[in-house]
């Protein structure tokens, strides 16, 4: 149980205290879950949860709300909000979710681990040929759309493999963790390939 150093108050979150309403300095080493306050770290997140903390939270710490105060809590307010949206912006997020997951469990990073999964790699030549191949084409490309399809749902499908792997959590670093970055580094080829679909199909438009 984490107390006010102030009011000696129970704090739900360690951003600010909500008896006295003072203000409070993140620890350094507090992880996205801590930030929101949320108990143990999982795989599984309540999106609405999420986003009634964040507002809640956003509330209590605004700078605007601080606007009278001295620079230096104006500053402690500011430095509050942005580690707040990025504890959101990661734990509202499947892919930099589980890429915090796997580093935090001492799983390797995308530079360390740089495999995908091999029933991935015979589909990712075939899909590198057809996007070069409708990159140098006068004219639309007929086969954008279904593969565009076909990679949304192989993004889905890595999804769910990681979710499968991270739930429950392993401990402590395991071969789950290698072959969720495996995943995670597929999802990434995934969505390189569909934003040069989105530019194809932008700069065929702009010529049109």
């Amino acid at each position: 149980m984490v107390r006010c150093p102030h009011c000696d108050a129970e704090l739900a979150h360690p951003a600010s205290c909500g008896s006295c309403g003072r203000l409070l300095e993140i620890p350094e080493a507090a992880t996205p879950y801590e930030v929101l306050g949320l108990g143990d770290v999982t795989w599984s997140v309540d999106r609405d949860d999420l986003r009634t903390r964040l507002l809640k939270l956003t509330r209590d710490v605004h700078p605007d709300f601080f606007g009278t105060a001295g620079a230096d809590v104006r500053a402690l307010a500011e430095r509050n909000s942005a580690r707040i949206n990025d504890a959101y912006a990661i734990l509202s997020d499947d892919v930099a979710r589980a890429d915090w997951l796997v580093e935090h469990l001492g799983g390797p990073d995308e530079q360390t681990e740089r495999t995908m999964p091999p029933e991935f790699l015979a589909e990712v030549l075939e899909w590198n040929e057809l996007l070069e191949e409708a990159r140098d084409s006068d004219t639309a490309d007929p086969r954008l759309e279904p593969l565009e399809r076909e990679l949304h749902e192989r993004r889905g499908a890595a999804l769910d493999t990681v979710a499968r792997l991270l739930t429950p959590l392993p401990q402590h670093r395991s071969p789950d963790l290698k072959r969720v970055r495996a995943q995670l580094n597929a999802v990434r080829y995934v969505d390189r390939a569909l934003s040069e679909i989105g530019t194809q199909r932008l700069a065929r438009a702009s010529r049109d």
